[in-house]
């Protein structure tokens, strides 16, 4: 299955993940996008043998958008240390039902994961001392009938952060029955989208910003294509 390449040079490669994919494999057995991404590799640039791959982020499974991977162990280990200084500006777009009040605001919240049911919970305040403290901006950029469009700026990258964030406000993403959507979308997946990163290149010093469209097909999001076009 082909993939849809966005950014490549020797040290990363930057893709558009589909939604319902995974990043990287698990106890599924399904074919992850990395794997993907490293048959690409090795077909375009006739390396035998394995391709190393580092895994610098994931994004869930039900959201599409934009992951980077990194191709050397330099950028790899540069990569997870813009991650950690947030260094990296991440932008999504999520699709909801109502407009926020306020349009534009910022989210913190304290998140606890329960990892046997992989659900989150978020606290308006630090109520548990292995609570990890989350922080985004948002802002509503338009709307087609009942459906709202929201950019979101990630401060800090927790598991299914923007999911819980939203939902805890009252605007649970468009089929994300996880945390209290009405309906789940017909493919599972949800209309949350990583819609680009930019930070300085960790090898060669240079800004790089970028970007993914929606994904193609998706009658919700080819609504507001006037906004990627």
């Amino acid at each position: 299955m082909n993939i849809q390449v966005l950014f490549e040079d020797n040290h990363l490669i930057g893709v558009n993940k589909p939604a319902g994919w995974l990043v990287h494999g698990d106890e599924t057995g399904d074919k992850p996008l990395s794997d993907f991404t490293k048959e690409y590799i090795k077909i375009r640039y006739k390396k035998p043998g394995d391709v190393f791959l580092g895994v610098i982020h994931r994004l869930d499974r039900p959201v599409s958008g934009l992951t980077i991977f990194a191709r050397t162990s330099k950028g790899l280990t540069r990569m997870n240390d813009l991650m950690k200084k947030r260094e990296i500006k991440k932008t999504y777009w999520a699709i909801v039902d109502e407009r926020p009040n306020p349009l534009k605001g910022s989210l913190t919240h304290y998140l606890i994961k329960d990892r046997d049911r992989n659900v989150v919970t978020a606290y308006a305040k630090p109520k548990y001392k292995a609570a990890k403290k989350a922080v985004l901006d948002y802002e509503f950029i338009g709307e087609i009938g009942s459906n709202r469009l929201i950019k979101i700026d990630l401060k800090t990258g927790r598991p299914h952060q923007i999911r819980v964030q939203l939902a805890k406000i009252g605007h649970p993403i468009r089929g994300d029955i996880k945390y209290g959507y009405r309906s789940p979308n017909e493919d599972a997946n949800i209309h949350l989208h990583c819609r680009s990163m930019s930070f300085i290149h960790p090898v060669k010093k240079e800004e790089v910003t970028i970007t993914a469209d929606p994904p193609e097909g998706d009658p919700i999001w080819n609504l507001f294509s006037q906004y990627w076009l």
